[in-house]
């Protein structure tokens, strides 16, 4: 069956745009391959204090919340008639370079801003084309292919889920026998190869819907068709009439003619497609803050950026007491996070065979309450509380990632779904975009305010006194978001929302 599987999705949407879509998404799962030698960057070569260096990521992941800019750019402004393919270049160049130049400058990988600065550009290039190949797939499974949409969507999340093990278990290995430096050269091998596929895969110019400017192009298109082939009434009668000397004569001067016109019709074409990109993007705007001002679209979403500003990530502080203080190793913390892919895995399956049905406040209040007893493992783990019970540090870590991982995947699938739930016809892909952008930013948020709460406590690589405290009040803060539910539409559940 998977052989026929995989047959049908050849022959419906070809080997080359299959093969890009894979590698985009397994290149997404794969950054845990260098984000490791990331960490290490900072804490070891830099010096920087928990604090300090989850400012640094928090900084470099703020491109993931300006999703619907890429979206918009790509729909409205295409570059040389094409909006899709020259997006996507310009997104794997910029998650090229960063790597190149931090793999072979040491004093730029060893300055606290310039890394900061690179690792921007390079979350930029990846948000990039994260938009640009959702809209390709987004475009590709339309009318007569969109019973292909849910092999699609399961072909870029099992690309990614690989990518995301794959780099775990590789990227703490290869920690262990080379250089950070070797580290982010051979990752940039992925971002090469993704740059040379895009030569693979061909894109139809764009084309306006029945607009008056897209009637006047295609009436300039055609004009310019007929003056090529017959050419003006007196290059005709020059042709026809003069001697064979004055035929060369006249058709070098008609092809200097015709290039004249050519390029006034192309700068014609060039102005009306200008024209026709500010005017999209001015109605892409004006559509998404209409739409946005419906309370049944704020409401959920308002909750969602609540739920994940108001709880500090301390991630990168925990990082620093499992590498710190319990002396865990970068191939054990690969191997934590394999599990933890294993159990988003198990999280979106027990989400999709039992939860369907369940009414989302039901699912996101469990999913909180279910978070805020992970951390508990947190707290028993910087307690020492399990030694007494003979249990490794090492075996809380494990429970603790997979645990983690699989509650938060019962928070994102209500998310996605209520999000394409809400999404009105006509910007599903740009608004959807733009609720991704507001969980990132929301994230994004509550890791700065993470690295603040460790600056108040005085987190440092020397003194984690106050570590049990801050992961005490991060328990406290997570189950805040409970109180506020009603936000979210009392009767929606995975399948409807009513």
């Amino acid at each position: 069956m998977g052989i026929r599987w995989a047959k049908r999705m050849r022959e419906t949407f070809g080997v080359p745009f299959l093969w890009l879509v894979s590698l985009i998404y397994f290149t997404q799962g794969f950054r845990s391959f260098v984000w490791t030698a990331v960490s290490y960057q900072m804490k070891d070569v830099l010096k920087l204090s928990p604090a300090a260096s989850q400012y640094v990521v928090s900084v470099a992941y703020f491109p993931w919340s300006i999703k619907p800019v890429y979206g918009i750019l790509s729909d409205c402004i295409p570059i040389r008639g094409r909006k899709r393919i020259p997006y996507l270049v310009i997104s794997t160049v910029l998650s090229l370079l960063p790597w190149l130049v931090l793999g072979l400058t040491t004093s730029l990988r060893s300055s606290r801003n310039s890394l900061a600065a690179f690792l921007t550009v390079q979350n930029f290039g990846s948000a990039m084309a994260d938009v640009v190949i959702d809209a390709m797939i987004a475009e590709a499974v339309r009318s007569e292919h969109a019973e292909f949409a849910g092999d699609l969507q399961s072909l870029s999340w099992s690309a990614m889920a690989l990518g995301g093990i794959c780099g775990s278990l590789l990227g703490g290995y290869t920690l262990s026998n080379l250089r950070i430096d070797t580290v982010f050269l051979l990752f940039s091998v992925l971002p090469t190869i993704q740059l040379l596929s895009c030569a693979l895969v061909k894109e139809v110019p764009a084309r306006s819907e029945n607009t008056p400017d897209h009637n006047k192009q295609q009436h300039v298109e055609y004009e310019a068709d007929v003056s090529f082939s017959s050419g003006n009434d007196s290059f005709a009668k020059t042709l026809k009439s003069g001697t064979s000397r004055r035929k060369k004569s006249s058709h070098k001067n008609g092809k200097r003619k015709k290039k004249s016109i050519k390029s006034e019709i192309q700068e014609q074409q060039n102005g009306l497609a200008a024209a026709r990109g500010y005017l999209s993007l001015k109605s892409a705007a004006y559509s998404l803050c209409r739409a946005f001002r419906k309370p049944m679209i704020l409401r959920p979403m308002a909750w969602f950026f609540f739920s994940n500003v108001t709880v500090p990530n301390l991630s990168t502080v925990m990082f620093y007491y499992q590498t710190e203080v319990l002396h865990l190793d970068s191939s054990f913390l690969g191997t934590a996070r394999v599990i933890g892919w294993f159990g988003l895995m198990l999280g979106t399956y027990i989400y999709n065979l039992n939860l369907k049905h369940v009414k989302l406040r039901k699912i996101l209040m469990f999913a909180h309450v279910g978070l805020a007893t992970v951390i508990l493992f947190d707290i028993v783990l910087v307690s020492q509380s399990h030694v007494q019970f003979a249990i490794p540090d090492k075996y809380m870590v494990l429970w603790g990632s997979a645990l983690g991982d699989a509650i938060n995947q019962f928070k994102m699938m209500p998310f996605l779904i209520i999000s394409g739930q809400l999404c009105p016809p006509g910007i599903e892909g740009t608004l959807f975009a733009l609720f991704m952008s507001i969980n990132n930013l929301g994230s994004t948020l509550g890791s700065f305010l993470g690295a603040a709460l460790a600056s108040v406590l005085n987190i440092s690589s020397e003194s984690f006194d106050n570590l049990l405290l801050g992961i005490t009040v991060q328990l406290l803060a997570t189950l805040v978001p409970i109180a506020f539910l009603f936000l979210i539409p009392k009767e929606a559940t995975g399948l409807t929302s009513q």
